[in-house]
């Protein structure tokens, strides 16, 4: 952790006034989300998956398997990092409204056998629609535990069948400013991109989501599709993704490009290695004032760390 002169305390160990506020009004409204049908909350049936109700789940009795509590559905639809609605954590809630998520196609192509455009639905239909419950880690040290629907990403991988000289895999978030206002703006250069090594993309925690909470994926969530990649931080979770392409070179994905000293292409959890303004030994959960050890790999180590086996994660962050 970097010490200076003064005592104030950096912003990514502050609670954020939203949520030091509003955390009964989260509540509430997370409850009243539960115990309504009017409000109409559902998955659309893509590839089989049936129509779905928040009320048809107690989300209260639902945990991770190091039996933590979930992150309100509040908080999780209103604290977000989407840079093309703004840059404030509230700012996709508010502004993401823009987004049409229907019609949707996704482009796969690079060096792979079968390349193609794909409907949402068809692009859905070889994965199986499954419930997880992942931990997500953000850069800016602080985290959330989110019920996700989706299905592995190794699916869709081997539907496409990569040659043998494909390495990597990159994705890219759509660019349009009439639909992402806050790609207006230079905060970085659009459109988003993000990319993982092959082998980590066909992990079998890798996912494509879809859904949260048992409800169609909100807008300022990533809609219709996005990447939860749960060892790795949350940039790396790259939203409403419109192409895929499978690739021999590593991609430079946008945070490394925007910052590189700052963000590395792997962004593994890493409690040892810390951002350069701030620590990160340590995570505030939203909804709590306490703050807790980072987990190596986000808790997911003995699944993942044989991937980098070898590897200076120092080095290759």
């Amino acid at each position: 952790m970097l010490i200076g002169k003064s005592k104030k305390i950096p912003s990514s160990e502050m609670t954020p006034e939203n949520v030091y506020i509003n955390r009964r009004e989260f509540i509430g409204k997370s409850a009243a989300i539960g115990a309504s049908t009017s409000l109409g909350w559902r998955s659309s049936d893509f590839g089989g998956l049936r129509e779905r109700r928040f009320l048809q789940k107690d989300w209260s009795k639902v945990r991770s398997e190091l039996d933590e509590e979930l992150t309100p559905f509040g908080d999780v639809t209103s604290y977000n990092n989407f840079y093309e609605f703004g840059t404030g954590k509230s700012d996709p809630a508010r502004n993401s409204h823009s987004l049409k998520p229907r019609p949707w196609t996704i482009e796969v192509g690079g060096l792979c056998d079968n390349p193609g455009t794909y409907d949402l639905a068809d692009f859905i239909k070889p994965g199986k629609i499954e419930d997880r419950v992942y931990r997500m880690r953000c850069v800016e040290a602080w985290s959330m535990v989110i019920p996700w629907q989706g299905f592995s990403l190794k699916n869709v991988i081997d539907r496409a069948k990569p040659s043998g000289s494909a390495r990597f895999v990159e994705f890219q978030t759509l660019n349009d400013v009439e639909q992402m206002p806050g790609q207006r703006y230079g905060v970085l250069r659009w459109p988003y991109i993000e990319g993982l090594r092959l082998d980590e993309a066909q992990h079998p925690l890798t996912m494509l989501v879809t859904g949260v909470y048992g409800t169609t994926l909100p807008n300022q969530n990533g809609a219709p599709i996005r990447l939860i990649v749960p060892w790795k931080y949350g940039f790396k979770g790259i939203k409403s993704i419109v192409s895929m392409r499978f690739l021999e070179q590593m991609p430079t994905n946008t945070w490394k490009r925007s910052a590189s000293q700052e963000y590395g292409f792997y962004a593994n959890v890493n409690p040892d290695v810390p951002h350069p303004r701030w620590s990160q030994a340590r995570e505030r959960r939203i909804g709590e004032f306490r703050r807790r050890p980072t987990l190596m790999f986000n808790g997911y180590a003995d699944e993942v760390a044989s991937l980098y086996s070898g590897m200076d994660l120092r080095i290759h962050y």
